[in-house]
């Protein structure tokens, strides 16, 4: 045997409690955000408990290296089983963004044209375009958390942006 190879199992971390407190501090606020972007302000501290509930419980399954997209889409079937339980989200009830906030991706939801064309888009489309606008996620990170592989996700985006562009067009009619 080689001194290269060796029978000896590679260390993986473990995810205890102290790789989730460490998960908790680096994530937990993003994931709180996105679910106050999708859901507004009302529920998004229980949702994100219940996010983190399920990724302490599924630990074992969280990837190393992509525990914020893993946190998103687990954070998106929290919030598909909470929506089943209360009525859907209209476009117009999106909570108005914070004053002073200087992120353009905030201020545009504030403005009423980009709201109605949104709420005109295909659910998976709204999905993708906010995942890449709001979250900031592209490539290996969106494919991750629309569970579909980096070609399909990047062509996902480039489907949804001309979609978007063109609904965006016919609204100027």
């Amino acid at each position: 045997m080689s001194a290269r190879t060796s029978l000896e199992p590679t260390t993986v971390p473990a995810h205890d409690e102290a790789w989730f407190t460490t998960l908790v501090r680096q994530h937990a606020t993003a994931v709180h955000r996105y679910l106050v972007r999708r859901d507004g302000i009302g529920d998004a501290d229980d949702l994100t408990a219940d996010v983190l509930v399920v990724a302490w419980r599924r630990r074992e399954d969280v990837p190393d290296g992509a525990e914020l997209p893993w946190l998103y889409r687990t954070a998106a079937y929290v919030l598909a089983n909470h929506r089943r339980k209360v009525r859907p989200l209209v476009m117009d009830q999106l909570p108005e963004p914070p004053e002073g906030d200087d992120d353009p991706a905030l201020r545009a939801v504030g403005d009423e044209r980009v709201r109605r064309v949104l709420a005109g888009l295909a659910p998976r489309d709204r999905q993708i375009l906010l995942l890449a606008a709001w979250e900031g996620l592209g490539g290996a990170e969106l494919a991750a958390v629309l569970g579909i592989g980096r070609g399909g996700a990047d062509a996902a985006l480039s489907r949804a942006r001309a979609r978007l562009a063109a609904a965006w067009a016919a609204d100027e009619d």
